[in-house]
């Protein structure tokens, strides 16, 4: 994109460390995880994705299983949600720049959407506060394969949560919604829920772990999670994006989870004793059997 001063472009923190940072290599390394997934079979159109947020070598796999669902699509907005791995003040933040720097180019921030999501959670007692110059991983390394799958350009809404309560996502959920419902129909908007699962355990117990919440991604039940997690027989990083990404697509009309990928890092590391679990998904208007 064109057209910003140097201060109004958010660096990248990662590049060239959690993704190569030459341009001509990123591309290639993002079209060989894109011809190695296959994609799975679901119905519907596309309303959300979830994808893990690790480096590319660790989780750009299981994440190219899912993101091939939208090879050959346009959206005009993607609203990615992440929890921050840094403390803020405000129960939601967003970016105060007015785009986002990746090897690939610049990701605009839709700002006239952000201020009436802002009003609107106001409303209903939430802060959403704008940040800069952060060094959050979970929304950035979701861009690139999104500026290669979208050349046509896209807004970017990025939202990380600082309250991942369950009363949040629902009332995130209906905001976001709202914002989404109010756009042309000629204007797609696609939800992405950025998380990864179970941290350090050895493979076996993270495979119990992250299948209890695949369970309950599938039948579409955030409750459930919220449940598991709270007597420790499951764990996410962002399972409040989890949970609003499912009831904002449930709101717009989606009904089927499609798991895409589940691997942990032992896939790359070969180190079996303390593992991260990476799971892909498609949220999307069919029925799940």
């Amino acid at each position: 994109m064109q057209g910003y001063s140097t201060e109004d472009i958010r660096p990248s923190p990662i590049a060239g460390s959690w993704y190569p940072g030459e341009p001509t290599k990123l591309r290639g390394t993002l079209a060989g995880f894109l011809e190695q997934a296959k994609l799975p079979a679901f119905s519907g159109r596309v309303r959300a994705l979830i994808l893990p947020h690790a480096g590319l070598i660790y989780s750009g796999q299981t994440a190219a299983f899912a993101l091939k669902s939208i090879e050959g699509q346009h959206y005009s907005r993607v609203i990615i949600l992440s929890p921050s791995h840094q403390a803020y003040r405000g129960n939601l933040l967003t970016n105060a720049h007015q785009a986002f720097q990746t090897p690939l180019g610049t990701v605009p921030v839709d700002h006239e959407s952000l201020q009436n999501l802002t009003d609107s959670l106001a409303a209903a007692g939430l802060l959403l506060n704008q940040i800069r110059n952060d060094r959050e991983h979970a929304i950035e390394i979701e861009l690139p394969f999104l500026q290669y799958l979208l050349p046509e350009g896209f807004k970017l809404i990025p939202l990380m949560m600082m309250d991942q309560t369950l009363s949040t996502a629902k009332t995130l959920s209906t905001a976001l919604s709202d914002l989404i419902s109010s756009f042309p129909p000629d204007q797609p908007t696609l939800l992405i829920a950025s998380s990864d699962l179970s941290h350090f355990y050895q493979q076996d117990q993270a495979n119990r772990l992250d299948q209890r919440l695949i369970d309950s991604l599938q039948n579409f039940d955030p409750t459930l999670f919220y449940t598991l997690k709270s007597t420790h027989q499951t764990e996410a990083c962002g399972y409040g994006a989890m949970a609003t990404v499912l009831l904002t697509a449930q709101k717009l009309g989606a009904s089927q989870v499609t798991i895409a990928d589940y691997r942990t890092s032992a896939a790359v590391s070969q180190d079996y004793s303390s593992v991260v679990g990476y799971v892909s998904a498609i949220i999307s208007e069919g029925n799940n059997d």
